[in-house]
């Protein structure tokens, strides 16, 4: 435990150049004596660890060194094979590099993490696209994502989701894959360190690196940035709600129609069941007709209560729909077979 902890300290010190204690701390959940201890064992062992004392002090390592540490484990392995989405990488125009990269990370292992490590490969294989939603590559991916590895600012045009064009400077700071769909992160030129933004990839008419370099936003986490983000997208789509009464089938089944956490969120607070075993929810959804055709779905296990309105537009369609179906003692008999002319006889 403790040689893995050490290996994590250097390799901390390595990619970030300078850390106090109490970042290294917390980054490896101990306490600041056992980071001062950790440091010590490793100068003893040879690793050049130089700590400065003062308010601007901290760790660092003596300038040019760098570890040579390739030691992954088997499960440290897979998961690295495993983070390269297919779709991604040849979107990305990176296909022609993923293979020499595996054979590299491979050599780099010891056997048996790499012989794990291409048994994984063959077992498991990330498709990101939804069914059905095979999105085309965005024309301009390929820009944004140079502009995003070298720090470039570019000068854009976009369409935005209500049609209008609008032209702005950008600092791209990630993209990221959702379902199929590429989207840009991005500040734009001389806006606060918070004023990050998100955008469609596939809706920019121009991108042109303007050959500025920008200064990253140091304390930009992108992966939790898009789980805010992500999450904010969706509460603010759920403009209205409606009440229903469920089944206990309908109950289990509503987080599957609608949205997860707005349906969890509706159980969590919804009143005990009735007698009848019945639970009443307020739902948070995105529009009344929405709301209908999802809650349809659930058939006999939901009952629209208010608005009016949301109970109005699913009696209309049930009623609709039951028009289709009448029950079958009200189904009219078939007609019957015409009558078959007699075969010709063959003795004719």
């Amino acid at each position: 435990m403790r040689a893995a902890r050490l290996i994590h300290l250097v390799l901390l010190l390595q990619q970030r150049h300078r850390m106090t204690a109490a970042e290294l701390a917390a980054e490896l959940e101990v306490s600041e004596r056992t980071v001062a201890r950790d440091v010590t064992a490793l100068a003893e062992a040879g690793i050049p660890v130089l700590a400065e004392r003062g308010r601007a002090g901290g760790y660092s390592l003596v300038a040019g060194y760098r570890t040579r540490l390739t030691g992954l484990d088997g499960r440290e392995a897979a998961a690295l094979l495993l983070s390269a989405v297919p779709a991604a990488v040849r979107d990305l125009g990176l296909d022609g590099a993923a293979g020499p990269a595996r054979l590299k990370l491979a050599a780099a292992l010891g056997p048996e993490a790499a012989d794990l490590g291409r048994r994984t490969a063959e077992r498991f294989h990330l498709d990101a696209p939804d069914w059905w939603r095979s999105a085309p590559t965005p024309p301009l991916l390929s820009v944004l994502a140079g502009a995003v590895r070298d720090d470039l600012r570019l000068s854009c045009r976009y369409r935005r989701g209500d049609g209008e064009v609008v032209e702005r400077p950008l600092e791209p700071h990630g993209l990221v894959l959702k379902a199929g769909v590429w989207y840009l992160v991005a500040r734009p030129a001389g806006s606060g360190t918070d004023d990050h933004r998100t955008y469609r990839a596939e809706r920019f008419l121009a991108a042109e690196p303007t050959g500025a370099r920008f200064e990253r936003d140091p304390g930009l986490d992108l992966a939790a940035l898009w789980e805010r983000r992500a999450v904010e997208f969706a509460r603010s789509l759920l403009r209205e709600t409606v009440v229903v009464r469920l089944t206990e089938a309908g109950a289990r089944r509503l987080p599957h129609v609608t949205d997860r956490r707005a349906a969890e969120e509706a159980l969590a607070s919804a009143e005990p069941p009735d007698p009848t075993g019945r639970r009443t929810v307020v739902l948070a959804v995105e529009s009344v007709e929405v709301a209908a055709d999802q809650v349809l779905r659930l058939g006999p296990e939901a009952e629209a209560l208010a608005p009016p309105g949301f109970r109005a537009r699913l009696t209309d369609l049930l009623h609709r729909a039951a028009a289709l179906y009448p029950p079958p003692d009200r189904v009219a008999p078939p007609p019957p077979d015409p009558v078959a002319p007699p075969p010709p006889d063959p003795a004719l």
